[in-house]
């Protein structure tokens, strides 16, 4: 299925960003160049998981996998340009099923293990998926049977399953004794184009409804070699995927990269400390990727660090979330690893912070390189295949100088076409060829600091005191590194006087006295922090909402500070 436009394909191609090959053949190649070497290392926990035992493939054995999983997916009748959706943890066998559409040319539409029949039903309803892939049940849940129930809305749509289960097909029990010798002859009849269709993910923002981002095999090819030179990842690396395979995060920032330096994936899920660490240690893990709270906490709490051996590890990258110059040079000082500051989008924001682009370290933290702006060159190849430029919000004109905010703008080879099946919101996210990110920057300043934008917040965020923005992002940096404080982020609640007041939301580990509102008060000024900015209420919560990239949902936080106030006595 093609939905960029033949014209675009043809002018990505010229300028050299797109190579017009499939994600099947990056594959190919690094079976061809790695043989029996190992590929890929499930997590060590599946059993745990799903109830199956964990696997360790070599690249040759993946390939005769995915190979197996085609043949069975052929043998249901499934044809080229079907969706497929799936809802699996990460192991060895997502892995296999998204190569194994990618070598069919079907288009796979992975989803997050927590969306439930609200948003599925969008899902399925919006792609018609063809057949729904899942676990028979997963930390309790059955999602086998919410499967059926969802098809019985459904009658063309297939369950299949990845084990036994009394709802739907075994895929898996298929893939094993299913006949691969269809799959070549498959190929040879409907190769893959790099300009089709491979993906549709999903992504949140003000809309209700989660959001469809079809992404082609040109898109991806493309991601991958951007990611690999950023994250300085070289030939054979092994590489630790903590996120499901659902988005950008992990098919781009792991899954991709891992073909492109035909390295060993290994998988993880869900997010566990202990068992990430053990992980890093027996498989010798070069390159990770793991969020600044979790970053933040084994820097607090350095025996943790010390019970393992993290001595393989070169990079770690992170995101979702503002780091910290503390965070840095302390990942650097204690264990010399390297942070790089990832700033991505399943739409197409690819800003990248790393030590070869950035070697100042405070630097890395507090901005990202202008990538594509106009008169501003960098070595990092997104540079030249991403176009960005900020806009004033309220006017629509282009920002030149530094000292005000505006919305990102992104355009070129790594941005997506436009959302799935849905053109008035491709049209309100598009100005032109621009894709509006909804993103605030700001150019970082004069001088060499002119190179750099600094992230604000996002535009749906800001919190509006008395008529002055103020970025959420910006403080919770500041209460990173608050005493005897797990994680804490701030958000605007209604106030009849100033429009929004601050309010803090405070997590703290059991026996540990809580901060009051005034020590975080003392905390800010200490720090040089504007009156107005510094919170006026403070409630203490259990954990705060994150969504499955760990990012906090500031809209869910918002109503649970409001709740805990409405019950405060």
């Amino acid at each position: 299925m093609f939905l960029t436009s033949a014209e675009r394909i043809a002018d990505h191609m010229a300028r050299g960003w797109w190579e017009g090959i499939s994600v099947d053949a990056m594959l190919r190649r690094a079976v061809a160049e790695r043989g029996e070497a190992i590929a890929i290392v499930d997590p060590m926990n599946r059993e745990a998981l799903d109830g199956c035992a964990p696997e360790q493939l070599s690249w040759t054995a993946l390939d005769a996998r995915v190979d197996a999983m085609a043949a069975a997916l052929i043998g249901l009748e499934l044809a080229r340009d079907d969706v497929i959706c799936a809802q699996l943890p990460n192991t060895v066998d997502a892995v296999i099923l998204f190569l194994a559409a990618a070598r069919l040319g079907l288009i796979i539409s992975p989803v997050v293990m927590q969306y439930r029949e609200h948003e599925l039903a969008h899902i399925l309803s919006l792609t018609d998926a063809r057949a729904f892939v899942t676990v028979p049940a997963f930390h309790g849940h059955d999602h086998a049977a919410m499967a059926a129930g969802l098809a019985e809305a459904r009658p063309g749509m297939q369950v299949l399953t990845i084990g036994p289960a009394e709802c739907g097909t075994d895929l898996k029990a298929l893939a094993a004794t299913a006949d691969p010798a269809p799959v070549a002859e498959w190929c040879a009849v409907n190769p893959v184009d790099g300009g089709e269709v491979l993906t549709i993910c999903w992504t949140s923002g003000t809309e209700a409804r989660p959001k469809g981002v079809p992404r082609d095999h040109n898109h991806w090819v493309l991601n991958a070699k951007v990611i690999v030179w950023g994250t300085g990842m070289v030939a054979g690396d092994v590489l630790l995927n903590p996120f499901p395979l659902v988005n950008i995060a992990s098919i781009g920032g792991l899954v991709l990269p891992w073909l492109e330096v035909r390295g060993t994936l290994v998988l993880h899920h869900p997010f566990d400390l202990g068992v990430f660490l053990k992980q890093i240690e027996a498989e010798r893990v070069t390159y990770t990727i793991a969020p600044p709270a979790v970053l933040t906490a084994l820097l607090k709490q350095p025996q943790i660090a010390a019970s393992v051996d993290l001595s393989s590890l070169r990079a770690i990258g992170s995101g979702s979330a503002p780091l910290t110059p503390w965070l840095i040079e302390g990942w650097a000082n204690d264990h010399g690893i390297e942070i790089c500051n990832i700033f991505g989008s399943n739409e197409g924001m690819a800003l990248m912070s790393s030590p070869g682009d950035v070697p100042d370290r405070t630097e890395r933290a507090h901005y990202f390189p202008r990538f594509g702006a106009e008169g501003v060159e960098w070595s990092n190849p997104v540079s030249g295949v991403m176009r960005t430029r900020l806009v004033d919000p309220s006017s629509g004109s282009v920002i030149t100088e530094p000292g005000q905010s505006g919305e990102m703008h992104i355009a070129g080879g790594n941005v997506m076409s436009g959302y799935w099946r849905s053109p008035e919101l491709t049209a309100a996210a598009f100005d032109g060829d621009w894709f509006r990110t909804g993103d605030l920057f700001e150019i970082a300043g004069t001088g060499p600091l002119a190179r750099f934008y600094r992230f604000v917040g996002r535009s749906k965020e800001i919190i509006v005191r008395g008529g002055v923005n103020i970025s959420p992002a910006e403080i919770d940096e500041l209460l990173v590194n608050l005493p005897n404080v797990r994680e804490a982020a701030v958000v605007g609640i209604p106030d009849a006087d100033l429009g929004e007041r601050i309010a803090v939301a405070v997590v703290v580990d059991d026996g540990t006295n809580p901060p009051d509102i005034a020590s975080i008060g003392a905390h800010l000024a200490a720090a040089g922090v504007a009156v107005f900015k510094r919170p006026e209420r403070l409630v203490m919560l259990p954990a705060l909402p994150r969504n499955a990239m760990n990012k906090v949902v500031r809209a869910d936080l918002r109503e649970a500070v409001l709740a805990a106030m409405d019950g405060a006595v």
